[in-house]
């Protein structure tokens, strides 16, 4: 399993899945429409902690940055 979200990707998922839980857990969504989103949550924590998204793999996508050429020449 190869990272492929960057940093902005990251903090994105996890904004959004906190707002998820607040309004969860505050009362504001409720229903099969607040389970739903409850699990769309956990799947974006999930995928932030492990650095992994399956429908970026998938799709060929990754918002990890890349290393610069000169950097990475340097280190060697």
């Amino acid at each position: 399993m190869k990272s492929n979200i960057g940093y902005i990707d990251k903090l994105v998922r996890i904004l959004i899945a906190v707002l998820i839980l607040v309004l969860y857990f505050t009362d504001v969504i409720s229903g099969a429409a607040a389970i739903d989103l409850f699990i769309v949550a956990a799947i974006l924590l999930i995928t932030a902690f492990i650095n992994f998204c399956p429908i970026w793999h998938f799709l060929r996508i990754s918002t990890k940055k890349k290393k610069n050429i000169k950097q990475q020449e340097k280190l060697n």
